[in-house]
């Protein structure tokens, strides 16, 4: 009977490492996936690539307001406008705000087109809106830089 005993302590053994094993497998993987921003495809392809510059923001507007618990909320309005001849189905926006040196005090990105909102047809200008609930102090109060990052097509 010890003999049988001696075997099933190993199998045990054996199969904890291999569950040890997969979990930290598991872990490695899902943080090197997450290591790049969430969306953001490592290369984009050419045609992407040369499509960004069909994308327009314009009319960038800051504006604040007071919600029920009495903090201020403050919002950007802004316009993007498709150019080019591609549906968009997928938009990133990069924003940076800045201090009154220029210094980049809070960058965010934003998916004004996505999989929750219509797409973006040749030709088309839409308002979208993005809200912040912390600015920092050091904001100069302009509207941000904007950059497209990302563009997908249907």
């Amino acid at each position: 009977m010890p003999d049988n005993e001696g075997n099933s302590m190993l199998r045990f053994v054996l199969i904890a490492a291999a569950g040890l094993a997969i979990v930290i497998a598991a872990l490695l993987l899902y943080r090197l996936g997450s290591s790049r921003q969430p969306g953001t495809p490592a290369v984009l392809a050419e045609e992407e690539r040369t499509y960004l510059s069909q994308i327009v923001v314009s009319d960038p507007r800051m504006s604040a307001a007071d919600n029920f618990l009495g903090h201020t909320i403050t919002y950007l309005d802004a316009q993007i406008t498709n150019k080019g001849t591609r549906t968009v189905s997928q938009l990133q926006l990069e924003m940076e705000f800045v201090d009154i040196l220029g210094q980049v005090v809070l960058r965010e990105t934003n998916r004004p087109v996505s999989s929750q909102t219509p797409a973006l047809k040749p030709g088309e200008t839409r308002t979208f809106q993005v809200s912040f609930e912390h600015m920092p102090m050091e904001w100069n109060q302009a509207p941000p830089r904007i950059k497209v990052k990302l563009v997908n097509f249907q």
